[in-house]
């Protein structure tokens, strides 16, 4: 597969493309991202669908601009998909010849049920879910894929979007149970199957509305993406953006860019939300650009990565990792400690996993600057530690990471986090562990250890000269009743 490749999405509000470059065989980051709101569905719902001109040039001209964004990347590889508004159009091959004539580049028009597999690939990939159902609101097409053990195994498509509402009921200022009327009656055809307690939702409608959640709630991350919040808690709110006035949705926190089709995005999450019996949303920063991204990256892979394996873990240790085989060494001897210390200070075993990688990532703040390096690791996890990871687990490695010098955690920097992070026993002993692990490795020498606690006093079997850590475990501001000697 080629080393940088540009995905780009038409969608029928907004055309998009995205530049991926990958650092190894799975590992891969974001580094273009461009957006036009080409508008390419304006006017046609009221006119059988036709693209009009004004339209066709727009995204004409959107994406000859791309192309030429790409070029500046050695972009190697482009796919280009075309959906709802584009593949209802009668004069769609118009549209498709005069881009692939002028500008050289082929959009493959995709239908509904390979929208919505793509958002359920990017899903099952990119978020750290098992079972659910995703709702991928576009501007034509709501498009929803069942999860089922981290499989798509059933995908539906309904013609409700919300540019196609906006224009046959909220422009004519029709009331608005027309449209709920015209909602329901899509949604009646919806398999009995798709019934989930876990909602996944993509989009922009729907990042919007996340987005003003999380304002309401002062959650404490600004990344949307794994952003989760209970449906019965939020079940009004999102009414009262449905039938908000444009000019009231200032006031409820929505943006300008949305204020013209937020309310009838609004409304069909609000009824998808009750017919599917969701009580929990995670909202998903990724959907069809990164799934078919993933779709060609994992084409022989059954469209899944391995197993424990994660994306934007690999990524940061391509790129930022000095010494891989010694960040190994620093998670392995975490490893160790924490199961020699797991029982008798009462850890939980899924914090196991949590260490790990804080372990393995701690050394990545080098590459930046070795002075502090340990901020710099913990503000590349909080930015780039995108992918497969909840809020809670991502505050919880950068926590590890930024105090894995001789210091606990302190209060000044948790409090933000407080509702995002384990309580303060458990959180000090699992930022002791990564500290003490990257202590016992100081000179750098390779070899496993053995660990044993007992009487308070962690016995460490070390093959290796131990003088210079000895002498800065002394320094290490301990959690609660401990001794480390070495043997």
């Amino acid at each position: 597969m080629a080393k940088r490749t540009a995905i780009i999405d038409i969608g029928s509000n907004s055309a998009r493309m995205v530049v991926f470059e990958r650092t190894s065989r799975f590992g891969f980051h974001l580094i273009n991202e461009t957006r036009s709101r080409v508008r390419i569905s304006e006017g046609a719902y009221e006119k059988g669908g036709e693209l009009q001109e004004a339209a066709m040039e727009r995204a004409y001209q959107a994406l000859s601009q791309f192309l030429t964004i790409a070029k500046s990347y050695k972009v190697r590889k482009i796919l280009c998909v075309a959906t709802s508004a584009v593949r209802d159009a009668p004069n769609k091959k118009l549209f498709l010849k005069r881009i692939e004539k002028d500008l050289g580049l082929r959009i493959k028009v995709i239908d509904g049920h390979k929208e919505a597999w793509l958002g359920g690939i990017a899903a099952v990939n990119l978020l750290p879910i098992g079972e659910g159902i995703t709702i991928d609101i576009g501007g034509g097409s709501t498009d929803l894929s069942l999860i089922r053990n981290r499989r798509v195994v059933e995908t539906f498509t309904l013609k409700l979007g919300t540019v196609r509402l906006k224009e046959l009921f909220f422009d004519k200022k029709a009331p608005i149970e027309e449209a709920q009327a015209y909602i329901d009656g899509a949604l009646a055809a919806l398999p009995d199957s798709f019934r989930s307690e876990l909602a996944i939702g993509i989009g922009g409608t729907i990042r919007a509305i996340a987005k003003t959640i999380m304002d309401r709630q002062d959650h404490a991350i600004e990344k949307v993406h794994a952003f989760r919040f209970r449906f019965d808690e939020e079940k009004k709110f999102i009414r009262k953006v449905a039938h908000a006035s444009i000019m009231k949705l200032g006031k409820l926190g929505i943006k300008k860019d949305r204020l013209d089709t937020i309310r009838p995005g609004a409304l069909i999450f609000l009824r998808v939300l009750e017919k599917i019996g969701a009580q929990t949303v995670m909202t998903s920063g990724a959907g069809v650009r990164e799934g078919l991204f993933l779709s060609d990256l994992l084409r022989n892979s059954s469209h899944l990565f391995p197993a424990n394996f994660n994306p934007s873990v690999r990524s940061l240790q391509d790129r930022f990792c000095t010494d891989r085989k010694f960040s190994a060494n620093i998670a392995s001897t975490a490893r160790t400690i924490f199961l020699a210390l797991k029982d008798p200070f009462g850890l939980p075993d899924e914090a196991l996993k949590h260490l790990e990688i804080a372990a393995k990532l701690s050394q990545i703040g080098i590459r930046l600057d070795f002075f502090d390096y340990n901020k710099h690791s913990a503000y590349f996890i909080m930015n780039s530690l995108d992918y497969g990871f909840t809020h809670e687990e991502m505050v919880l490695i950068a926590t590890l990471i930024r105090f894995n010098k001789n210091n606990l955690p302190k209060s000044s920097f948790t409090r933000p986090y407080k509702k995002l992070l384990p309580d303060g026993k458990t959180l000090a002993w699992l930022s002791y562990i990564v500290s003490l692990a990257q202590i016992i490795h100081i000179s750098r020498a390779p070899g496993r250890i053995e660990a044993a606690f007992e009487n308070e006093v962690l016995t460490l079997h070390v093959p290796f000269e131990t003088s210079l850590a000895q002498e800065r475990i002394k320094k290490l501001q301990k959690p609660g009743p401990i001794a480390v000697q070495f043997v």
